[in-house]
């Protein structure tokens, strides 16, 4: 697990902003509907750093990852 510090709040401010996104910039990125990314959750396969009532907060690293599985199988 990988430890993060940040100095300043302005260094917190630009990593959430660079590295975090919401359930529609999820579904951008994966090109699926939100009942495919609703059973991603559910299985297991993405876990969300945070459930609020109408959206998910997801690493975007996670997201990329996914979408990369994904190419991959699409070739196969």
């Amino acid at each position: 697990m990988t430890n993060y510090s940040f100095n300043t709040r302005e260094e917190l401010t630009k990593y959430i902003q660079s590295e975090i996104i919401n359930t529609t910039e999820a579904l951008d990125i994966l090109q699926c509907s939100r009942q495919n990314l609703n059973n991603l959750v559910k299985r297991g396969v993405l876990t969300p750093i945070k459930d609020l009532p109408r959206d998910r907060l997801f690493y975007k690293e996670d997201i990329i990852n996914r979408k990369n599985d994904m190419d991959k199988k699409d070739k196969k």
